[in-house]
């Protein structure tokens, strides 16, 4: 037995930890038929004190104490008092097995910031400046240990900006920490060297309500003697600068309001010494500030650098900057301060071009051969002065220059660029300082292949994939072609979409729409572990929840979006199913604490909604099908708030709270009894068979597959008419013909799966003419488009993206059955067309592995089932599987589904 992974629910990285309470998870991995019985978690300030087996209990500071359980996760840890500010704990995880064998983890660490502080000090705030108010701020100071001390600087303008900070230390530190952050994005560095792999920092937010800060271990950058910090602080969206280009307002109704007027800096370093000391180092005026040679720092893809201007060393040591301006304190933002719970946004792959052409004399085209989220990066040589224009497109004309298709955002083809002014001192390099996009193609103007052309040259130019940090978790091929390059498409969608919030195109909107959070969850978990920033995006929601109880369409909230684009359930309920996603899929319920008195909010604002006795009858319905439709509200709409109900009833009770869970039953099950009363046609005259209908055209009647998935998908149908149900479902899929928007997809796909017509999905699939995905394939596509068209604003929307759910579930052939994966199912398609099928995912508990290969009238499938959990292997009614398990050299037959504990496992079924 070996413990591997230990972690802390809902934070991704660990060094600035301002949580009263943390939960803690492992995962062991053994190649022996054992189990645990027990666990151990023990926290302590000194390191030493795991050097020992049993530690004493004197320098532990706090133990769950022996505990008879095979849990590991979701571990509550609440000491008394919190944690200390400013302290590094490390932590270790004791497990006895069913012999009482003690196995030990390796040391853990984290490292505090401060727990019970949230604010900056205004500059201005010290007993020296304000002698007559020390009593009224006595509080503030009589706790200095446990409170922030770094104040915001900057310049006082709007335009990017460098920051520095020379310091002398007398030894290098054995400890050295760094938080900061800087509004809206900032690049952090020591000594020349960047702080870490993060781009992007901090993460989005509403910053009049909340702010992340960043924690960087810098202890290797830094040495005895002089010193140097450096940031460079760009817009983001904290301060959007349209400049000359494109940005968001230019359309609708221009109500785009910027957060700041100010680009704004704070930092805290402490170092820690040999002897036991610690200093901290402050953001204050005795900073230097200078104007960036970045001139432009558009979100939207637009940036202006001039390379003439650039202060090459700014960063480093021997830099002069005599000549910069002392920093300016700054009242900073309003939003409390908060540590970058979530992933970090990082660089990926590097997509290098497939075609290089140059479609004019001083135009050279790249072709990078797959679309996706992208920081570009180019390398030119020229005369100094010399002006390089850089433009991004998913689309291209005729000729191989940019195309955006749609002609009302032309500006995205003609208003969004970047431009670099050349230095003159030979290869220089340029990329974006602070903005991505999505691109498969690089324009670049004002340069040739060639010096005989008198130009400047343009040497390289690459893509390099933006997205989440988080890790990735799930692989999958057949053995046939059109499905992977769909799968590979699907997996460059879902990726190009995962930054510090989830949105649906990282080119042209970039907003945080709440939709794809919970329709895409499914699928999500299969890309990138999606618990930290599911963790986060819950954060934003709760922020942009309205005094009214209404929680809007987007979080973060940029812009107000007027009616139904502001108040639909269907985006709105990720405040109450996100919390169940994050148990079902994770095993974590830290979040209920806080967000089920907005869950209960919204539940109560919603119920002023009812129609005809519990009816949600507004909202966006079935949004995508035909383009935007907006039908079947009754159906979709009422069925979420059902869903919500009883989950807010799920929250209920893991609060204890009975009298409440029971009030939260009772009012699903009224609006269960009123969708069916008015939707559910149970005269079976007109097709034999009961099924539900819409009130889109009331009194006619319909009898969509969507109207019948939903239902069954959220369990509004009674046993008595589910087969009736089912019936009806089929009659309107048989044909193979997709007849969903991007809500009634995910039903869709599951009731199919529900059916075992993986034969209709796969005809849905390859569609000669939309709705395909094939048919975007077929045209050379590489990722999916915001709706089914052939030509559209947007290549790289992911909310049509649930049929990479199916393919997990029900061609790979898993399922989870219990809260994250502890008992989960194996069931491939045992009569499809696929004849080989091979993938894993890991999930809480490790790796899970699947492959299936059809042979002459049998199956093979070798499985491997994870630590902690339970693998159902489902067996064909008529057929036997003989299962042997690695190390065993007989095998068992059953005629029935198999439980299977943790080990590899070779599995035949025969008939």
């Amino acid at each position: 037995m070996k413990i591997t992974r230990c972690g802390i629910h809902g934070f991704h990285e660990t060094l600035g930890i301002d949580a009263e309470e943390l939960r803690f998870y492992w995962t062991i991995t053994s190649d022996a038929p054992n189990t645990q019985s027990a666990y151990e978690i023990t926290i302590s300030k000194d390191a030493s004190t795991f050097n020992q087996e049993a530690p004493l209990e004197t320098s532990v500071f706090w133990t769950t104490g022996k505990v008879t359980s095979a849990e590991q996760r979701n571990i509550l840890c609440k000491p008394s008092g919190g944690f200390e500010s400013i302290t590094s704990y490390f932590w270790r995880v004791t497990v006895w097995d069913e012999s009482e064998n003690v196995y030990l983890s390796a040391m853990n660490h984290f490292f505090t910031s401060y727990p019970r502080s949230r604010l900056l000090p205004p500059y201005s705030m010290n007993q020296t400046y304000m002698p007559h108010s020390s009593l009224i701020f006595r509080t503030w100071f009589e706790n200095e240990h446990d409170r922030w001390k770094a104040v915001w600087i900057g310049d006082g303008g709007d335009k990017p900006i460098y920051l520095r900070k020379s310091f002398k230390l007398s030894a290098r530190p054995v400890r050295a920490i760094l938080f900061a952050s800087g509004l809206g994005h900032f690049n952090m560095s020591v000594n020349g060297s960047t702080a870490s792999a993060h781009v992007l920092d901090p993460g989005w937010t509403n910053y009049h309500r909340r702010v992340q800060f960043t924690a960087y271990d810098v202890t290797e950058h830094l040495s005895a003697g002089e010193n140097i910090l450096g940031a460079h602080v760009g817009n983001g969206f904290y301060a959007g600068d349209q400049g000359d280009r494109f940005f968001w307002p230019m359309y609708e109704d221009n109500t785009y309001v910027r957060y700041g007027n100010e680009l704004c800096f704070f930092g805290e370093l402490h170092t820690f010494y040999e002897d036991g000391s610690h200093a901290v180092m402050i953001s204050d005026p005795s900073w230097k500030v200078r104007k960036s040679a970045t001139t432009l720092a558009n979100i939207y893809a637009s940036e202006t650098h001039d390379r003439r201007a650039y202060p090459a060393g700014w960063d480093n040591v021997s830099f002069d900057d005599e000549q910069w301006a002392p920093a300016k304190p700054l009242t900073g933002p309003r939003g409390f301060l908060y540590y970058q719970s979530q992933p970090p946004v990082v660089l990926h792959d590097t997509f290098h071009p497939v075609k290089v052409y140059s479609p004019t004399k001083d135009t050279v085209c790249y072709d990078l051969g797959q679309n996706a989220s992208t920081m570009v990066k180019i390398e030119v040589s020229g005369p100094a002065g010399a002006e390089v224009i850089i433009r991004y497109a998913e689309t291209v004309k005729e000729d191989g220059t940019v195309l955006m298709p749609d002609p009302l955002f032309k500006q995205f083809e003609t208003g969004v660029y970047s431009k670099f002014y050349l230095s003159g001192s030979g290869v220089e390099t340029w990329e974006p300082d602070f903005s991505f996009t999505s691109a498969r193609y690089i324009q670049v103007e004002g340069v040739s292949l060639s010096a005989n052309d008198r130009l400047p040259v343009i040497h390289s130019a690459v893509g390099r994939h933006v997205s989440s940090g988080a890790r990735n978790l799930g692989t999958m091929t057949t053995d046939k072609e059109d499905t992977n390059a769909l799968l590979n498409a699907l997996y460059w969608t879902f990726s190009s979409n995962l930054f510090s919030y989830h949105t649906d195109c990282p080119q042209i909107e970039k907003f945080g729409w709440l939709e794809v959070t919970h329709l895409l969850a499914p699928a999500t978990q299969y890309v990138r572990d999606m618990e930290s920033l599911y963790t986060k995006i819950l954060d934003d929601i709760l922020d942009a929840q309205e005094p009214s109880g209404l929680v809007p369409t987007m979080a973060p909230e940029i812009r107000y979006m007027c009616g139904p684009l502001h108040d639909t359930i269907t985006w709105g309920c990720a405040v109450c199913l996100l919390p169940d996603i994050l148990r079902k899929y994770y095993g974590s319920t830290h979040v209920i604490p806080r967000v089920y008195p907005a869950a209960v909010r919204y539940m109560e604002y919603m119920q002023k909604k009812e129609r005809k006795g519990g009816l949600i009858e507004h909202g966006l319905g079935d949004w995508g099908r035909d383009i935007a439709f907006g039908n079947h509200q009754a159906n979709i709409e009422t069925a979420v708030y059902y869903r919500c109900l009883c989950c807010v009833e799920g929250m209920a009770r893991e609060l204890g709270l009975s009298d409440e869970a029971g009030k939260y039953s009772r009012w699903a099950e009224r609006v269960r009894t009123v969708y069916n009363q008015h939707l559910l046609v149970t005269d079976t005259s007109e097709y034999g068979y009961a099924y539900y209908t819409s009130l889109d055209n009331y009194p006619a009647r319909d009898r969509t597959a969507v109207n019948q998935g939903v239902a069954l998908q959220f369990g509004l149908v009674s046993d008595a008419h589910r087969e009736d149900v089912m019936k009806a479902f089929l009659a309107d899929t048989s044909d193979g013909r997709m007849r969903a928007g991007e809500i009634g997809l995910p039903f869709l796909f599951s009731t199919l799966a529900d059916a075992k017509r993986p034969d209709l999905v796969l005809q849905m699939a390859r569609q000669e003419e939309h709705p395909s995905y094939m048919r975007f394939l077929r045209r050379g596509e590489t990722t999916l488009l915001e709706f089914w068209q052939d030509e559209c604003r947007s290549k790289c929307h992911d909310m049509l993206g649930t049929i990479y759910e199916w393919f997990y579930r029900a061609v790979l052939g898993l399922r989870t059955l219990e809260d994250a994966y502890r008992r989960f199912e194996i069931d491939p398609p045992y009569t499809a067309e696929f004849g080989h099928v091979k993938g894993s995912v890991e999930c809480p508990y490790g790796v899970i592995a699947v492959e299936f290969t059809r042979g002459d009238g049998e199956v093979k499938l070798d499985v491997k089932v994870p630590f902690g959990t339970v693998g159902v292997v489902r067996v064909p009614e008529g057929r036997k599987a003989e299962v042997v398990k690695k190390g065993n050299s007989e095998g068992k037959l059953y005629s029935h589904d198999v439980d299977l504990s943790h080990g590899v496992y070779s599995i035949t079924v025969r008939e």
